[in-house]
């Protein structure tokens, strides 16, 4: 049956499945050490043998180009590639037709071999902001860029008393090293773990739910929620913890969302998550799903991208609620309506749908007296875009409107992971023993669709106007209530008996 499917996808098409789903069965490291068995099986001589360095080279080719930087934050995977390239050019006299092929694999190893000289690393390695991190205006102004696990960030880490520490860690860090450096900077004596007095690791909700992290948990830091922050105690401190004093307290009163254009901040929205959606690897959304069985979730970008939209979310809820003039309210309930449609437009459904569920909030939906001042117009724009994110039959409006759409498009991202996660618990990955190909092909070919997406570059007609700086610092740093509890009291101070 499996030789039936492969006889009708190309190869090229076939060889594409394999290296984006190869995880799926088989470690990255393991993958490339089978592909260097496959070249010395049989002997090197002869029409065979060229024949087996052929496709080792288009597969190696293949999967360089698809890998690129990932492969820096594996060893073991980079040496076996070393050793493969040194095989294939050993022959380069028999490739009197693929020296394109053969000068393109030497430059991509080049790539995947650059390493910054151990001597020139500790002044030269750049500390890449997260969201949030001490709300530097400089950092959030900066174009995005990828993170990978061995990249170096600030953070954090509190005490109960609500004082840190700020620690250098690596994105990958497990939670035994966050530890060893809160430790250092705390100047505690080395305990053995047992003991009472030794730290633990607790993430804290703004909500006050704990999460106790165990010590070999790693890349803990872009898993945290919106007003999460990690904290440092001993065993008996844990159920004291409470979350941060600024994270529970409101100021109402005009925000900047008062003072914008709704084509300003919708097209600031879209530009910036352009950027967080490029910097997503296409792997992360087959890592992130299938828990990264190459080893170790590289999966931080997409992370952060999930977080982003919860964060657009909550900010949609916040905004409304903290405005507490009912005619204002109405302005900007009109406003983010105003936002969501051009951010359509923009072909941007991931700010389309954070807008939206924002407005669905069950704490600004039921604000009856306010939705009673939107005019008409507007009243059905949002039927309107509650029928396009309506779950329904598989979110059948949604696909619809964005299989006609063209590059570049930003899609709802929640809803690829969803069509992901389907895919792996409805069928088995190896059948009596033998890996399920179709089920690899129908990954592969949601991955493709991302590669789609991102096709073609995204050009904005942003006019650079005085509050040009000021939108786009304000929009790429949002200050929001994730804490739903106190959304609704919000909500019941504003209209207590609405339905």
């Amino acid at each position: 049956r499996a030789h039936r499917w492969c006889q009708l996808i190309s190869t090229d098409i076939l060889l594409d499945d394999i290296v984006l789903t190869h995880s799926l069965f088989l470690p990255t490291e393991k993958f490339l050490q089978e592909l260097h068995h496959f070249v010395w099986a049989g002997g090197m001589e002869g029409p065979e043998g060229l024949g087996r360095k052929q496709a080792c080279l288009a597969m190696l080719l293949h999967f360089l180009d698809t890998y690129q930087g990932l492969l820096q934050e594996e060893e073991g995977a980079g040496r076996i590639i070393k050793d493969l390239y040194l095989l294939i050019m050993k022959d380069e006299s028999l490739y009197q037709d693929l020296r394109e092929d053969t000068l393109r694999l030497h430059q991509l190893v080049e790539t995947v071999e650059l390493k910054i000289p151990e001597e020139s690393q500790p002044p030269s390695k750049q500390v890449k902001p997260l969201f949030r991190h001490f709300r530097r205006i400089d950092s959030c102004l900066q174009t995005r860029v990828a993170f990978r696990g061995s990249d170096e960030i600030f953070c954090r880490v509190y005490m109960p008393d609500h004082s840190y520490v700020t620690i250098r860690s690596r994105l990958s860090a497990s939670v035994q090293d966050i530890l060893g450096s809160v430790t250092e900077k705390l100047q505690y004596s080395e305990e053995p773990a047992g003991r009472e007095d030794s730290l633990i690791l607790v993430a804290v909700a703004s909500s006050g739910e704990k999460v106790l992290l165990q010590p070999t948990e790693d890349c803990v830091f872009t898993t945290l929620g919106i007003n999460s922050h990690l904290f440092a105690c001993t065993r008996d401190s844990y159920e004291a913890l409470m979350p941060l004093p600024e994270e529970i307290q409101v100021s109402p009163g005009d925000t900047e969302i008062h003072r914008v254009e709704p084509e300003d901040v919708a097209n600031h929205l879209t530009a910036f998550h352009w950027e967080l959606f490029r910097c997503v690897h296409e792997l992360e959304f087959v890592d992130y799903v299938f828990h990264g069985e190459r080893g170790r979730r590289e999966t931080a970008n997409l992370e952060l991208l999930l977080q982003r939209c919860s964060e657009v979310t909550h900010w949609v809820a916040t905004e409304v609620l903290l405005c507490e003039a009912p005619g204002k309210r109405a302005q900007l309930l009109k406003k983010f309506l105003k936002i969501a449609a051009i951010c359509k437009q923009n072909q941007d459904l991931l700010s389309f749908y954070a807008v939206v569920m924002g407005l669905d909030n069950a704490a600004v939906s039921r604000l009856r007296l306010t939705w009673e001042k939107l005019p008409g117009k507007f009243k059905n724009l949002f039927r309107k875009f509650e029928n396009l994110t309506d779950p329904c039959r598989n979110h059948k409006s949604y696909r619809e409107v964005i299989s006609k759409m063209k590059p570049p498009v930003i899609p709802f991202v929640p809803l690829i992971l969803k069509d992901l996660t389907f895919l792996h618990e409805g069928s088995k990955t190896l059948v009596d023993g033998l890996v399920n190909i179709e089920k690899l092909h129908s990954v592969a070919e949601k991955v493709r669709t991302i590669r789609k997406y991102r096709s073609r570059p995204l050009c904005l007609d942003m006019e650079a106007s005085p509050h040009h700086l000021q939108t786009k610092a304000y929009v790429r740093q949002f200050q929001v209530i994730d804490n739903q509890n106190l959304l609704f009291e919000l909500s019941y101070k504003l209209e207590a008996n609405s339905q």
